[in-house]
């Protein structure tokens, strides 16, 4: 089946973003007096932010809004931006797709802030034809109306469409929207279309998998 699309995730795909993600939740949580040393740094690893909130909102006891909660996490953010690193290959295989004319957009269960964020650190922005974030869906992954909004928007069977995903959760998003899967990492699922260890490596097994 022929690829038209690339359907990236974000964060842990395309950027390394876990670190800024935990040190804004522990800046913001710190200002407020509300401590978080109890739990792992893991903890809320692959967690999307409204979920983050709901387990954390009894610590905050009134003293803090969610949406006021969501602004100070954005602003330390895209304060912090700068320091964010690509997964390696990720830049490499976004501008080599370009060059193979195939269109490109972003599924992610961050908010829209975080998104533009990322995108904008990697220099992504102009690259991608347009991003899909938790604030443009009712259900995140692993439900598939994220990938699914962006098989709409693109006006593409989701079969023509390669999401590339690095958690079991948005691997069973785009798999249950129809898409073909490359999961990046290890323990990739049985539905995986392409398994990769390095983002670099996966155009050519696009080309590869295209070749009569």
């Amino acid at each position: 089946m022929s690829i038209a699309a690339i359907a990236w995730d974000i964060d842990g795909t395309l950027v390394d973003s876990e670190p800024l993600h935990l040190r804004a939740l522990l800046a913001v949580s710190k200002a407020a007096g509300v401590d978080l040393t109890d739990l792992p740094d893991t903890h809320f690893v692959g967690v999307n932010i409204n979920d983050v909130w709901r387990e954390l909102e009894p610590r905050f006891a009134g003293s803090m809004s969610m949406s006021a909660w969501l602004e100070e996490i954005e602003r330390y953010y895209h304060a912090k931006a700068h320091d964010l690193e690509p997964v390696p290959g990720a830049i490499e295989a976004v501008r080599t797709f370009t060059d193979m004319g195939l269109r490109q957009v972003a599924v992610s269960n961050s908010g829209r802030g975080i998104v533009e964020a990322n995108l904008g650190a990697l220099g992504f922005l102009d690259l991608f034809e347009f991003s899909i974030s938790l604030d443009d869906v009712a259900a995140p992954k692993p439900d598939p109306a994220p990938y699914a909004l962006a098989a709409e928007r693109l006006a593409l069977d989701p079969v023509h469409i390669l999401a590339v995903e690095d958690s079991r959760t948005g691997a069973m998003s785009a798999y249950l929207a129809g898409m073909v899967v490359a999961f990046i990492g290890k323990d990739p699922p049985s539905y995986s279309g392409y398994s990769i260890s390095n983002l670099a490596h996966l155009p050519r097994q696009i080309r590869a998998s295209a070749s009569p």
